[in-house]
């Protein structure tokens, strides 16, 4: 599996564990490809509706969320996928 496909597979992933919460900005914030596992380590950052900026006094609150996409990648894909 490729690094988009990770991606995507995380992001639906999220979107249906936290479905009746309502998230918004669901977005990738980092990856990774753990060798030894063969796993894509995957932070999505998201904010709930009740998180969000309602005046210019209240902070917001991104919150994140950890996914391992199981997926493993030969050597050129690996080179192609970060390069």
């Amino acid at each position: 599996m490729d690094v988009k496909e990770a991606v995507k597979r995380a992001k639906q992933y999220v979107a249906e564990l936290y479905e009746e919460e309502g998230l918004v900005n669901l977005g990738l914030e980092e990856i990774e490809f753990d060798e030894k596992a063969g796993l894509w380590r995957v932070t999505l950052g998201f904010s709930r509706p009740w998180n969000t900026l309602r005046n210019a006094l209240t902070r917001s609150g991104r919150r994140y969320s950890k996914a391992c996409v199981p997926g493993c990648l030969s050597q050129s894909e690996r080179r192609g996928a970060f390069s």
